[in-house]
């Protein structure tokens, strides 16, 4: 039996941690196509800070609430989802809605649990997995020995663009600053770890060849630094601009080095390519997730009554790995 009302996390207002608070809300029914959730752990992400803001509304349908991915066992099934029964162990990525006890999620869009994680780490793996996978690695499986530049390495996108460059035999370097980060992003696989705070990427990532495949999260001077920075006929991807997304900038390098500069928003893409995503996952990733081969890192789980500190750890770029919630 399922309860009638079930925890929340609720917005007040835009703004900053401060406007998270817990709430009550009823249960959501699971249309056809979906599964519903019973909670074991969400993970905190970039969009949740901007959605919190007030910049980034959730899409048509979507639920209000905050939370893109979780992890925890099949409450309920939709009347044509086949593959799932209740109380399978799943983890799945959401339009909205992890910040709660319970979310319905289409039921393509979820995996089952890699053998041996812990359900609660499994709520740290989709949001960044599908979005690493689908920008850097879908359908453009890298040359042996490309260099892979990876900024922002110790969180949690970059944490997994290292281990799966890695692991599709990629040379990484990677930007993060101080010892305990160099550290980290080491043991993840990275061969130079490179402290933005006192060293220029640039010229080191130049001397080793340059970067074939650039993930950027941070914007800003880096735009300009990443063309200076790649090699003839790279990709440069960017999925935030945490430095700012306008600047003035040569576009000269693009053409002369024919360089790819794209970006995307996981959050906004269509059923049927997230779909798509998941089901390469299942295939190509989860295999190294369940051998140990690639994995995810929680670095600290608050409880719901504690969102507003998870968003403030999340915003001062202190952690290393994913920051979760717990119900």
């Amino acid at each position: 039996m399922l309860p009638e009302t079930m925890k929340t996390v609720e917005m007040r207002e835009p703004g900053k941690p401060e406007v998270l608070e817990v709430g009550e809300r009823p249960v959501p029914e699971p249309a056809p196509s979906e599964v519903l959730i019973r909670v074991t752990a969400t993970g905190v992400n970039g969009p949740d800070l901007v959605q919190r803001r007030g910049h980034y509304p959730p899409p048509k349908g979507a639920s209000d609430l905050l939370g893109l991915e979780v992890s925890g066992e099949v409450a309920a099934v939709g009347d044509s989802v086949s593959g799932w029964a209740v109380g399978d162990a799943i983890c799945g990525l959401t339009n909205g809605g992890g910040y709660a006890e319970y979310v319905a999620v289409d039921a393509t869009h979820c995996l089952p649990i890699p053998k041996g994680m812990d359900t609660t780490d499994a709520a740290g793996i989709c949001e960044t997995y599908f979005t690493v996978w689908s920008n850097l690695f879908l359908d453009r499986p890298p040359a042996p020995k490309d260099l892979l530049l990876v900024h922002g390495g110790a969180g949690g996108i970059g944490s997994t663009a290292i281990q799966l460059g890695r692991a599709l035999d990629c040379r990484v370097f990677t930007t993060c600053t101080g010892k305990d980060d160099i550290d980290y992003v080491t043991k993840l696989g990275a061969e130079r770890a490179i402290d933005f705070k006192t060293e220029d990427f640039v010229p080191i990532v130049r001397e080793a060849g340059g970067a074939n495949l650039i993930l950027d999260i941070i914007g800003g001077d880096y735009v300009a630094r990443n063309i200076k920075a790649a090699h003839a006929d790279a990709r440069i991807v960017q999925l935030a601009f945490n430095g700012g997304s306008k600047m003035e900038i040569d576009l000269m390098p693009v053409m002369l080095k024919r360089l790819t500069y794209t970006g995307s928003t996981l959050r906004s893409r269509p059923d049927t390519f997230k779909t798509r995503v998941a089901q390469d996952l299942l295939e190509k990733v989860w295999p190294l997730l369940a051998e140990g081969t690639v994995g995810t890192y929680t670095h600290k789980v608050f409880p719901f009554e504690e969102a507003a500190a998870a968003h403030a750890l999340m915003e001062s770029a202190t952690h290393r790995g994913k920051i979760l919630l717990r119900p």
